[in-house]
């Protein structure tokens, strides 16, 4: 944590941008557990951190280029005082005509894919914070919040 002073405290953040490729999935759920782990958050905490990374990244190659590997999605990953860690997935996709149903468990724009629609479902329920703002042809943000328990001390 880097502190000038007891009223500046200046936030850890990276920032990744990779094409919209299947493979490059598991690099930003690695990428940001890497980043985080400094924290020393539990093995719950990161397994749930690396999980909804997958499942938001997923979205963005899957949903938003689909057969597109030119596109690129970008993760944010900001630590905060506090110990909590804000994650975001951009993409400049094809964006997601209704948030809400997207949101709904088990909705799927890809049924002929066999997409089980948990994503949004999974992150929500592995997260603090769920924010998703989509435009239609212009790309999809989506932002998540994960508030760490405090460190153990001995």
């Amino acid at each position: 944590m880097s502190v000038n002073n007891e009223n500046d405290y200046i936030p850890n953040q990276m920032k990744l941008i990779f094409s919209s490729r299947s493979e490059n999935e598991s690099f930003a759920r690695v990428a940001v557990a890497a980043f985080i782990a400094p924290m020393d958050p539990t093995v719950e905490e990161l397994t749930e951190i690396k999980t909804a990374v997958s499942e938001a990244v997923s979205n963005s190659i899957i949903h938003a280029y689909g057969e597109n590997e030119n596109g690129m999605v970008t993760v944010e990953c900001i630590i905060e005082q506090d110990r909590r860690v804000v994650i975001s997935i951009v993409d400049n996709g094809i964006g997601i005509e209704d948030v809400e149903l997207a949101r709904e468990p088990l909705y799927t724009s890809k049924p002929e894919d066999e997409r089980s629609g948990m994503g949004f479902t999974v992150m929500e329920s592995f997260m603090d914070k769920l924010e998703v703002e989509s435009v239609p042809g212009n790309g999809t943000k989506v932002t998540m919040i994960k508030n760490l328990d405090l460190a153990y001390e001995f």
